[in-house]
C-alpha cells in the first residue's frame, strides 16, 4: 500500500487531465440526457394535441388548440369523420412521398429514408398500421370501434411523421463520416446537372450515372425514386434556335431570283477499312 502511495505521489499531476476528461464525459452525458428529455416532452406535447382532436371528434371535449383541423365541429357523422381522416391520412402520406421520391431531399435529409433510425422506423410502423386500418371508403359499413381504431392510427401516424421529420432535419448528414459527407455533397451537385434542362443529354446521362455511384452504399433509393429521377434525366430538350421570319414582299413586286447553288461535292463511299478507322 505504501508503494502505491509513493507511485501516486510521483504522478500527482495526472489528476488534472483525468478530472478534465471526467468533466467532459459528464457534460456530454448531461447534454444527451437533456436532448432525450426535450424529445420526450415534444412527443408528449404532440400526442396531447392529437388526443384533444380525437376527443373533439367523439364529442367529448372542445379543444382550445389543434395541430390540424381533423374536425371542425364537436359532433360529426361517421362518414364525415372518415372523410376528414382520409384527407389527413393522404396529406401525411404526400408529405412523406415528397421525401421518398425526391432524390435531392433524400440526400439533404437521409434519415427520412433510413429505417435503421429509431424515429423513422416508428413512423414506418405507424404508417403500416394506419394503412391497414383504413376503410375502403367513407361509406363503408364499419363498426364504431373500427372507426375509433382508425382515428387513433391516423393520430399516431401524424405524430410519428412530425417527430421523424424534425429529427431528420436536425441530423441531416451528421451520422455520416467526413468522407461520406463529401460524397453526398458531390452527389447533390451532380444531381443538379442531371436534371438541368439546359445541359445536353450526354451531360445529363453522365451526371446521373455518377450520382448513382456516389450514393452507392450510402442511401438506398427506392424503385419509384429511381423511376422519377430517370424520367427527369431523359426529358427531351425542347429549346432550340428561333426561326427567322421571311421578309414580306411588296405587292406586284417581282420575285427575287433564286440563288445559284454551287455543285455539291461528290460523296465518296467509305469501304469497310475506312469504317473501322
Amino acid at each position: 500500500m505504501q508503494e502505491f502511495w509513493q507511485w501516486a505521489g510521483s504522478f500527482w499531476w495526472l489528476i488534472f487531465p483525468i478530472m478534465g476528461m471526467a468533466g467532459g464525459a459528464a457534460k456530454a452525458w448531461e447534454q444527451g440526457a437533456k436532448r432525450r428529455h426535450e424529445r420526450r416532452l415534444e412527443t408528449l406535447r404532440l400526442k396531447g394535441e392529437l388526443k384533444a382532436a380525437e376527443l373533439a371528434a367523439r364529442g367529448q371535449v372542445a379543444p382550445s388548440r389543434k395541430p390540424r383541423e381533423i374536425v371542425s365541429d364537436a359532433q360529426v357523422s361517421s362518414n364525415q369523420l372518415l372523410e376528414r381522416l382520409f384527407q389527413e391520412h393522404d396529406e401525411i402520406t404526400a408529405r412523406w412521398l415528397d421525401y421518398e421520391l425526391d432524390v435531392a431531399k433524400l440526400i439533404a435529409f437521409p434519415a427520412m429514408s433510413d429505417g435503421r433510425q429509431p424515429l423513422t422506423a416508428a413512423f414506418l410502423r405507424a404508417k403500416k398500421t394506419a394503412d391497414a386500418l383504413r376503410p375502403a371508403s367513407a361509406d363503408a359499413k364499419i363498426s364504431e370501434q373500427r372507426v375509433s381504431e382508425y382515428l387513433d392510427a391516423v393520430g399516431n401516424y401524424a405524430v410519428a411523421f412530425e417527430i421523424a421529420e424534425k429529427d431528420a432535419r436536425r441530423l441531416r448528414d451528421s451520422t455520416f463520416s467526413e468522407a461520406e459527407r463529401k460524397r453526398l455533397d458531390r452527389a447533390q451537385k451532380l444531381l443538379k446537372v442531371a436534371i438541368d434542362e439546359s445541359a445536353t443529354q450526354a451531360e445529363r446521362n453522365v451526371a446521373y450515372k455518377r450520382v448513382r455511384e456516389e450514393l452507392e452504399g450510402l442511401i438506398l433509393l427506392s424503385d419509384d425514386a429511381v423511376t422519377v429521377l430517370e424520367k427527369q434525366v431523359a426529358r427531351e430538350i425542347t429549346a432550340g434556335p428561333t426561326p427567322t421570319p421571311a421578309p414580306e414582299r411588296e405587292p406586284n413586286a417581282e420575285p427575287a431570283p433564286e440563288p445559284v447553288r454551287a455543285p455539291e461535292p461528290e460523296r465518296v463511299r467509305l469501304n469497310r477499312e475506312d469504317d473501322r478507322a
